[in-house]
């Protein structure tokens, strides 16, 4: 009888599929895809241009990590050389819009300890370079 019972239940669960997938259009099933290509285009984007900046660099003779510019930004402080005193998870949609007006803005920064303040590194790649 209890193996009765399990062959009635997955007979129930597969109709149940069935009919879960019966109302799903093609134009639907097809929005699902470009969606996720549209994700994962989204995601894999600054990798990807990070790959073609650094082969215009490697063709035009220079630096591969700064371009030339012999220093890299800081990756705590985006080259700001203060962050956020409430870390790097604090955001306040209006205080980011009166920093961009050029306005005081009402949450403390800190001095960034990674960079010490300077917001940005000395390139290694050409400091290589100039040593050897």
């Amino acid at each position: 009888p209890l193996l009765g019972w399990r062959a009635l239940l997955l007979k129930q669960k597969s109709r149940s599929r069935k009919k879960m997938f019966e109302h799903i259009t093609a134009s639907e099933v097809a929005g699902y895809g470009v969606g996720t290509l549209l994700l994962c285009a989204t995601i894999s984007a600054p990798k990807i241009d990070s790959l073609i900046s650094a082969s215009q660099r490697s063709s035009l003779s220079m630096c591969k990590r700064c371009g030339d510019l012999r220093m890299i930004a800081c990756s705590r402080c985006k080259g700001l050389g203060s962050v956020k005193e409430g870390g790097p998870f604090s955001f306040n949609l209006v205080d980011d819009l009166y920093q961009s007006f050029g306005r005081e803005s009402k949450v403390r920064s800190i001095a960034c300890t990674k960079c010490q303040a300077r917001g940005h590194f000395c390139c290694s790649e050409c400091s290589k370079a100039v040593q050897g």
